[in-house]
């Protein structure tokens, strides 16, 4: 199994909710949303956020305004619509459950052989 291949997956999995959480709180530029993903150690370029934000968008989850900016031209800052809203606390709640559910199959995980033997060792004295 190529572990860096398989983290990779499972954080792309959760990216648009973390988008849309980042987006939430306040209306953000893309370099804004990608200072806080790897503040987090969700590492993202723009090569990945930027086709993100526009399928995001596309979709009605977010929406965009363009301001002017000091050092340049104009910048898109992008805000949740109440369809994004709505879509994160969907995506969130089953996100919980994932989490649990993932949680109590680790947990659920058959004693080590260890364990046994000192079970075992006890058991016969």
């Amino acid at each position: 199994m190529d572990l860096e291949n398989a983290k990779a997956q499972m954080r792309k999995g959760v990216l648009e909710m973390c988008i849309l959480a980042i987006i939430e709180g306040e209306e953000v530029y893309p370099s804004d949303i990608i200072a806080k993903l790897k503040a987090n150690d969700l590492i993202v370029v723009e090569g990945t956020l930027y086709p993100l934000l526009t399928r995001l968008k596309n979709d009605g989850l977010l929406e965009y305004t363009w301001r002017e900016s000091n050092a340049g031209p104009p910048r898109k800052y992008f805000k949740i619509t109440a369809d994004g809203a709505a879509s994160l606390e969907g995506l969130s709640t089953s996100w919980q459950q994932l989490v649990q559910s993932v949680a109590q199959t680790l947990n659920n995980q058959p004693e080590s052989s260890t364990s046994k033997a000192d079970f075992a060792a006890d058991a016969a004295d």
